[in-house]
């Protein structure tokens, strides 16, 4: 991914079972477990107003967190389960799994573009349009890519860049089992608009009947 990996801090909770969890949301934080990995299950609590603007973004579930808990060593961890109330759609309950070095996830992995300036498709006016800022991938724990790298320095007007024509981080592989595109060069809007208009000026040049020779009549 783009960047450092998200610092995610809560809280450890102190007991368990139904009474804890709900003292717990009466103090408005989200229970929740830590599970995984070489240690032992770690009950937690974290914010309920922060987990529910984090979940609103989306892709909660898919992004990979550098979990901070006072008087613990920060540890690699997944969303893998939030469960929500019947009627308020909210959450109650946040489940995270510790990630070992080997453990496959899906990511959702930043593109990065390079060759615009050599583009002969940009050069001659083109737009560039990335269809994919980002692409899901499944990546090994240890070994998760910043970010994927995508060189448009060949690309003409109308060409498409896929998913074939990148070079992937050793022990990724795209989520999505086919050929999608990626970016592509556009022709320039004005040029587009202006070979409409001809067409639209072509269409409408009404049809004419010639005038008869002098001395003629056109027959009925």
């Amino acid at each position: 991914m783009a960047g450092e990996i998200p610092d995610l801090e809560v809280q450890e909770r102190t007991g368990t079972g139904k009474g804890a969890a709900r003292q717990a949301r009466r103090d408005g934080m989200v229970p929740g477990i830590v599970f995984g990995g070489d240690a032992d299950p770690l009950p937690i609590q974290m914010d309920f107003n922060k987990l529910l603007t984090m979940l609103r973004k989306g892709r909660f579930k898919a992004t990979l967190f550098n979990m901070k808990v006072e008087g613990h060593d920060d540890v690699r961890v997944i969303c893998r389960d939030v469960q929500r109330h019947v009627v308020k759609d909210l959450p109650t309950h946040v489940d995270f799994m510790r990630l070992k070095r080997t453990t496959k996830i899906n990511l959702f992995i930043n593109v990065e573009v390079v060759g615009e300036e050599e583009s002969p498709g940009l050069k001659k006016g083109g737009t560039l349009n990335v269809l994919r800022p980002e692409i899901e991938l499944v990546v090994t724990a240890a070994d998760i890519p910043k970010s994927i790298t995508i060189d448009i320095s060949a690309l003409e007007i109308g060409d498409n860049l896929t998913i074939s024509d990148v070079t992937l981080p050793a022990g990724s592989k795209p989520v999505i089992d086919r050929d999608f595109v990626i970016a592509q060069v556009s022709a320039p809007s004005a040029l587009t608009s202006a070979g409409d208009d001809d067409d639209v000026d072509a269409d409408e040049v009404p049809t004419t009947e010639m005038d008869p020779p002098n001395g003629e009549q056109a027959a009925d």
